[in-house]
């Protein structure tokens, strides 16, 4: 019902929410509307204009599907407009019209009527609106038909708008017109306002216009925008407002689309029209065809706000349906409206109080007893909140508020009253968000499906404050299971706050972690990620995926494993094999009690398994931070982390996953966010480590050469290694390893001039002269000894070196001196020296104890810059060795050999970066060998451009290839270091230094001169300015920059080198622990003795212990258990340092004080509020005592003295006092009192004095366009005068019309009627005795209901109905009765049409002469229908009278009669008979057993006899 108000216009314009029925609500959907695009939205929110494909698209689908409203009649009307001019009956003008319009017409003999002289034209309004002069960002806007479907409007918004479904509904309303608000109340409402619109991703919608309350929402949007939070994501405010009341609305007409459309906002030219907000972001103007009407679009955006609050949103796996909040800011009679259709149809509202007028009248009144509100109290405060309208306030308009103001505080679920600065609250966005869930939990959900539904809310909305404050509380103890599905949404939604929150209650991840789960998070991988593209790429390359399991999934766990394998480096282990079939662990199908609101899939059904299941990984938080990592969740890994075992290794493994994705991530942002997220988890390793070396150095060590089976049976210092994590590796701790490593068993204290001794003398090894770290070795003497000392890594590498020295001696000895024609001895030694050499470097590039396969293991040998170096020098001295065998080609084999020479002599650059001294700067000389490449691309331009013009100038066609290579390249090198060229000048000339015509091949060809004079004629000015010019650049210019390049990669590596020595020296020692101890050439026995062990005797090969070992599975879980106690000291260090630092307590220190200044502000509004509330309170006082006075006036002049007895000055003084107690408690003030505290909350709850029907009493007759005259509480009885009383008469013309009364208003056809006795077929009498007749009609016994007639029941007066209430313990498995609270649960008996919303027990009415109910009829057989009547006999009953149902009328009302049949036992043969007869003969009729909880979604009116039945078992309920 829009009321009359909202048709005015200007000054009582109100901004109306106006939630409709249902059954007038727009239900059709479009196809796809309940798919959330929110990667496609993105991707357009992103962008402010479409392009031109987008534009195209749109200016052809909005014609098509959205319509506008034209007046193709005009009457002429007999008002003028503003501007004087005579106007159609539509309020525009004869030119405004169209031209057929103005024409005669077959209307002309007809009065205007819109339904038929208005007409539906494609809308020629819509694209991009931008407001001139005041902002530039753009918005969207549509001029649309008031009969628009809400499914076309929805599409708009979300597929071609580009809008994120939302999470939140916000619909504001309140007055039309500007208002005042206390400044610190205006701040707190639009910080609120955004803030909960900005976390929950909410849709705010108002009325558009630049007034009201609709400008202080769009004034909320606009100083977000300008602060500095705003790039955290825009706020979708919708404004629907009417396309007739819009100023300046011509510069939006654009037939094609505007893109933009300019829009100017006039405020002082728009007359009694109105200015669109220029900070709402996109705008549905409603259009009926009128021009100057408001309120047209209050219909079209009730039916839009419950459409979208159908639709549900999915997410992470969870679906919710989207929450609606109404917020109301002051307003007039229609907001009241409004506020009562919204609370009507379940929709909470957030009333602000201090706002002013209906907000501030329903906030006075809303925390007292029904029975309280009165009329007289209504009156009151209207006219001190109405004060310039007061007198337009009927009578009737004063009992109607009464009334809707009553219903409104009767629902106090669905109330929630905003004090700034009282009862605690500070934000209107906690307050908004606790009224959603406030609401939640009125809702008759079982049990924990209700704290189920406020958790998804809580997750959907990003509001973690909201779930520790509202949901997880003493109330409710949650168990983990139910906390997986909303744990599975958090974590794919990247909520870390929420993951760490149910990890704070309890959440176990080794029972959320299962195989399906998993392949669920990464089935819902962020599209945008690398990891989804690499992981689909696998998918496609897969030959077999369709072929041969069509049926499966397409993402397998061992394609995941796939990937990560790639990223983690070949030397690891699957982490998720490939399952055979047989170990496939399999999804039950589980139909549980509860279903959660999922499409697609119910995530609960992840969570059902049987006993049996195996999950198929072995570490679950490894999955999780996993899962984390590849999609660089910095926040969620991080707290995944912390639950980790093996959380060095953990750490390690991340950082080598992160530093690989960042190799080939494109967005260069992303791609440092991962190599700095890399390098925090390489310092958390680290960090971790030296708690664990701190505290044992020895275990510790351990850790590093662990082989985590988690991880690919690989170990934390390989993990390290492969990651390039330097910093780790240069570790004191692993350092000290490394030297222990290298020094075999010897101890690491002997010098090397001891072990250089004994390495040339043996024999000395039994002198003691060495010491060894094992007491066996250092007290045994012999061959242990000596087997020991060759084979530590230092002893074999110092013999290698010898080796390698004596080569290099005896190669240079054969170059020099003894090289003949035929091999003398020592050319041959070095022939068996090198193929030793060759026969190693085999070995090494054969050597496979990761088992990855020759390919992979070849491409890693040749990943080493000295394997290619020595691969080189050995195919150059097999070169040199063919061409020396040759007898033709023997000079040519010794330059080959010679240059081989060269390169096995750099050789020895890789041997002393083991050095401390050399190594460092063998580093420094490798980086600066890269310098000198990028060096030498700058110097060839300038020496090939300078050499090339030099020759030209000077020599004329010089045709020899070697003398142009000389004088371009070669002379132009030289001139950088000091040697000119000849004859540059012509001072130097000399023909005899020179060929004239270039024929003698020793000298260079003559530059130009003259033949006769024999003097050169080329332009030396030239040439001289050329080489200057040269020398400035290349000695100058280059060559500084040269110095420059190297001083900056000294600087550079110089602070790292320490760590890059420390990194390399790794790969010497792993190399040199697993070489054979003997040197070549000696090393070929060694060679002999693995080949027979690999090839003759296939002996695998062993991984060397000490880099790698494998521990016993209780010596492994002690490492790890003393591992995960080190990291949580780690983390403490690591939280206690951040509040020690600087930053962090300025920081503190500031929140402090702003805690402060708040605290000062809310105790000084809460010291005025309660002096204002002292202050009403004594004028309260004040005038009761001046009515006591006047009493006693009164009765002394009338009587005497008059009577002490009833004057009330006891009361007057009593009452005086409380007000000086108003600084205590209301509890205290209770006690005080003599009241109960508990008892005066209870009665507040049950409101006592409303005792009245109430649901009787409705304003909106169920399924009937009839609205009940407004009756309040103090009115119902018929003994109180109520003069006004007119209510209207309905009966409901029904088909049954042989087993109704008449359904007339006149008594003729009533007369026959007899009341208060069995009248034919028809029992009249009423359960509370005799009732009142007036008029010839039936009074309702109970009071007034503000309708007259039968209305849709069957007869006047009474009509009985009959409730069999059946029930039986509730078992368990076992048998056993299941318990809650000690007390036993019952299961009812309950029906459910398909189109209501609620159960019902199975009763109802019944035919005349039958026993049984129609409604029970349905769902019994009919053979057991006697049974079933045998058995009401011998039921009990529980209640019998009167029922508050809202179809009851004055005249006619529903009694019934409640009996309980009871089954105590499971084995009863009745109880069986019963459930074996249960059947529903209609398809739309559902029947089940149902625990019995108050929260059960039952008719209020049965939950009363049910929860009698309870207490008469004494069960729980």
């Amino acid at each position: 019902m829009e009321p009359s108000a909202l048709t005015k216009a200007g000054s009582n314009q109100e901004e109306g929410f106006g939630v409709q029925s249902r059954r007038v609500a727009d239900l059709g959907l479009v196809p796809n509307l309940r798919r959330s695009n929110s990667s496609l939205c993105k991707s357009r929110r992103s962008q402010y204009l479409f392009n031109s494909c987008e534009k195209e698209n749109l200016s052809s689908w909005i014609p098509e599907n959205i319509k506008k409203k034209e007046c193709i009649y005009f009457v002429e009307s007999s008002k003028l407009s503003d501007a004087g001019k005579v106007v159609c009956e539509c309020g525009y003008t004869r030119e405004q019209h169209l031209e057929e319009a103005v024409k005669p017409h077959t209307f002309q003999s007809n009065e205007w009527d819109p339904k038929k002289h208005v007409q539906e034209m494609p809308t020629d309004a819509f694209g991009d609106i931008v407001f001139t002069g005041l902002s530039q960002k753009v918005g969207k806007y549509v001029r649309l038909s008031q009969d628009t479907p809400s499914s076309v409007t929805y599409q708009l918004m979300t597929q071609h708008w580009g809008l994120d479904v939302p999470n939140l509904l916000i619909s504001v309303t309140g007055g039309a017109k500007d208002f005042n608000m206390k400044p610190r109340l205006k701040s707190v409402f639009r910080r609120g306002l955004v803030k909960v619109a900005q976390t929950t991703g909410a849709w705010i919608i108002t009325g558009g216009s630049h007034t009201g309350v609709m400008k202080q929402v769009g004034e909320a949007v606009r100083d977000f925008s300008l602060s500095s939070s705003y790039n955290e994501g825009e706020i979708v405010t919708i404004g629907i407002a009417t396309w007739g009341t819009v100023h300046n609305r011509e510069g939006l007409i654009h037939p094609t689309g505007g893109f933009p459309a300019e829009y100017i906002v006039d405020e002082e030219g728009q007359g009694h029209l109105t200015c669109l907000d220029s900070n709402h972001s996109h705008f549905i103007l409603v259009d009926d065809g009128t021009h100057g009407r408001y309120g047209v679009e209050i219909p079209l955006r009730s039916k839009l706000e419950k459409f979208i609050s159908e639709q549900t949103k999915e997410r992470g796996g969870v679906a919710i349906k989207i929450p609606i909040v109404c917020v109301v800011l002051e307003g007039g009679p229609g907001t009241l409206h409004t506020i009562y259709n919204a609370i009507t149809h379940g929709t909470p509202c957030v009333v602000v109080e201090g706002s002013g007028r209906v907000a501030d009248v329903i906030a006075q009144v809303a925390s007292l007893p029904i029975s309280e509100i009165t009329i007289s109290l209504i009156q009151q405060k209207l006219a001190v909140f109405f004060q310039e309208m007061f007198e337009t306030f009927t009578e009737g308009g004063i009992v109607e508020w009464t009334k809707k103001i009553q219903d409104i505080v009767r629902r106090r679920q669905l109330l929630t009253i905003f004090r700034e600065g009282k009862d605690g609250q500070q934000d209107v966005d906690v307050a908004i968000l606790q009224a959603l869930l406030k609401a939640s939990r009125s809702h008759d959900h079982f049990g924990h499906e209700n704290w189920d539904h406020q958790l998804k809310l809580a997750v959907a909305w990003n509001r973690v404050d909201i779930a520790r404050s509202e949901i997880f509380t003493d109330e409710r103890q949650w168990k983990p299971s139910e906390l997986h599905p909303m744990m599975t949404a958090a974590l794919i939604s990247n909520k870390p706050e929420f993951v760490k929150l149910f990890l704070e209650n309890g959440l176990r991840l080794k029972e959320f972690v299962t195989w399906d789960t998993l392949l669920y998070l990464y089935k819902n991988l962020d599209p945008s990620c690398l990891f989804h593209c690499k992981l689909q790429k696998v998918l496609a390359e897969e030959p077999e995926r369709v072929a041969c399991a069509p049926a499966l999934p397409a993402v397998q766990m061992h394609h995941v494993a796939q990937v990560l394998r790639e990223l983690l480096g070949d030397f690891t282990q699957p982490l998720y094999p490939r399952p055979r079939s047989s170990d496939r662990p399999r999804l039950l199908l589980p139909v549980p009690h509860i279903k959660l609101n999922v499409q697609g899939v119910s995530l609960r059904s992840l969570y059902k398994r049987s006993s049996g299941h195996v999950t198929f990984t072995m570490d679950p938080v490894r999955d999780l931070l996993i899962w984390a990592i590849v999609q660089n969740r910095r926040e969620l890994a991080e707290i995944i982390w912390a639950q980790s075992q093996d959380c060095i290794a953990a750490a390690l493994a991340c950082s080598k996953i992160l530093k690989e994705l960042s190799k080939e991530e494109e967005d260069t942002d992303s791609s440092e966010e991962m190599l700095v997220l890399a390098d925090q988890y390489e310092h958390r390793a680290i960090g971790v480590f030296t708690e664990c070396y701190r505290k044992d150095e020895e275990r510790a060590q351990k850790l590093l050469i662990r082989v985590s089976e988690a991880w690919g049976k690989t170990t934390c210092l390989q993990l390290a290694l492969e990651a390039k994590d330097m910093k780790f590796v240069s570790h004191g701790g692993i350092q000290a390893f490394l030297t222990k490593v290298w020094w075999g068993q010897l101890s690491v204290d002997n010098g090397l001039w001891r072990v250089i001794l004994c390495m040339l003398a043996f024999p000395l090894l039994s002198t003691g002269l060495i010491s060894f770290r094992d007491r066996r070795l250092q007290a045994v003497r012999g061959l242990a000894r000596v087997r020991a000392f060759f084979n530590a890594p230092v002893v074999i590498f110092h013999l290698n070196i010898l080796s390698y020295f004596s080569f290099l001696c005896l190669f240079a000895y054969v170059l020099m001196v003894d090289f003949q024609p035929s091999p003398s001895w020592c050319e041959r030694l070095i022939y068996l020296w090198l193929f030793s050499l060759v026969c190693e470097e085999l070995r090494q590039l054969l050597y496979d104890p990761y088992e990855c396969g020759l390919a992979k293991m070849a491409l890693l040998y040749f990943s080493d810059f000295w394997n290619k170096l020595d691969i080189a020098a050995i195919l150059l001295f097999i070169a040199g060795l063919t061409c020396r065998l040759i007898p033709a080609l023997l000079y040519p084999g010794r330059i080959v050999l010679s240059l081989d020479f060269i390169m096995f002599c750099l050789r020895l650059m890789h041997i002393f970066t083991i050095s401390k001294t050399l190594g460092p700067k063998i580093i420094i000389v490798k980086r600066m060998m890269k310098d000198v490449f990028f060096f030498l691309f700058l110097l060839a331009v300038w020496v090939v451009s300078f050499g090339v013009a030099k020759q030209a100038i000077l020599i004329h066609n010089e045709s020899r290839v070697d003398w142009i290579f000389r004088g371009v390249v070669y002379q132009s090198y030289l001139t950088i270091f000091g040697q000119m060229p000849a004859y540059i000048d012509g001072v130097n000339f000399n023909l005899d230094h020179c060929s004239p015509n270039g024929t003698d091949p020793y000298k260079p060809k003559c530059p130009e001169s003259d033949s006769t004079h024999h003097q050169p004629i080329f332009p030396e000015w030239l040439t001289v300015i050329l080489l200057c010019l040269y020398l400035l650049f290349t000695n100058i210019l280059l060559l500084n920059l040269l110095i420059a390049m190297f001083n900056y990669t000294f600087q550079q590596v110089q602070e790292h080198t320490d760590q890059i020595w420390k990194f390399q020296r790794h790969d010497l020692i792993e190399e040199y622990q697993g070489r054979p101890p003997a040197p070549p050439p000696f090393i070929l026995l060694s060679h002999l003795h693995l080949f027979i062990k690999r090839v003759v005797l296939k002996i695998p090969a062993k991984r060397h212990k000490q880099l790698k070992n494998k521990l016993e599975k209780n010596e492994e879980a002690a490492l790890l258990s003393w591992e995960i106690y080190l990291k949580e000291n780690y983390l403490q260090n690591m939280q206690y340092q951040q509040k020690q630092r600087p930053e962090q307590k300025i920081q503190d220190i500031s929140n402090r004080v702003d805690a402060m200044v708040d605290l000062l502000e809310m105790d000084r509004l809460k010291s005025s509020g309660s002096t204002e509330q002292r202050l009403a309170s004594l004028e309260e006082q004040v005038a009761q005592t001046t009515r006591a006075l006047h009493w006693v006036v009164k009765a002394l002049r009338d009587g005497g003295f008059g009577s002490e007895k009833g004057t009330p000055t006891l009361g007057v003084q009593m009452r005086l006092r409380w007000p000086t107690l108003s600084w205590l408690s209301p509890a205290s003030q209770k006690v005080l009192e003599g009241q109960d505290p508990e008892l005066d909350s209870r009665q507040k709850v049950e409101d006592l004095g409303d005792s009245h029907h109430i649901n009787a009493r409705h304003l909106l007759y169920p399924n009937a366009a009839v609205v009940r005259f407004p009756v309040p509480n103090e009115k119902v009885p018929w003994g109180t005068e109520f003069l006004i009383y007119d209510p209207p008469f309905y009966s409901a013309d029904r088909k049954d019309k042989d087993l109704v009364d008449p359904m007339g208003n006149t008594l003729d056809p009533l007369s026959r009627i007899t009341y208060n006795a069995v009248d034919g077929p028809t029992d009249r009498r009423s359960y509370h005795g005799s009732y009142m007749v007036r008029d010839g009609l039936p009074l309702n016994p109970m009071g007034r209901t503000g309708l007259r007639g039968r209305g849709s029941l069957s007869c006047f007066g009474p009509n009985h109905t009959l409730q069999p209430v059946v029930t039986r313990w509730r078992r368990n498995q076992d048998g056993a009765i299941c318990r809650r609270s000690i007390k036993k649960v019952l299961e009812v008996l309950v029906v459910k049409h398909v189109l209501s919303e609620h159960w019902a027990l199975p009763g109802g009415s019944r035919e005349p002469g039958e026993v049984l109910p129609r409604k029970l009829k349905q769902v019994l057989q009919k053979e057991f229908w006697p049974s079933f009547e045998s058995l009401l006999t011998q039921g009990t009953e529980v209640y019998k009278g009167y029922v508050d149902d809202p179809r009851n009328t004055d005249n006619a009302w529903i009694e019934t009669v409640a009996i309980s049949i009871h089954f105590p036992d499971q084995s009863s043969v009745e109880l069986k008979r019963l459930n074996s007869h249960l059947h529903t003969s209609d398809p739309g009729m559902s029947i089940r057993w149902q625990v019995v909880d108050k929260r059960i979604p039952l008719y209020a009116n049965h939950k009363a006899v049910l929860q009698k039945v309870a207490a008469l078992f004494g069960a729980y309920y």
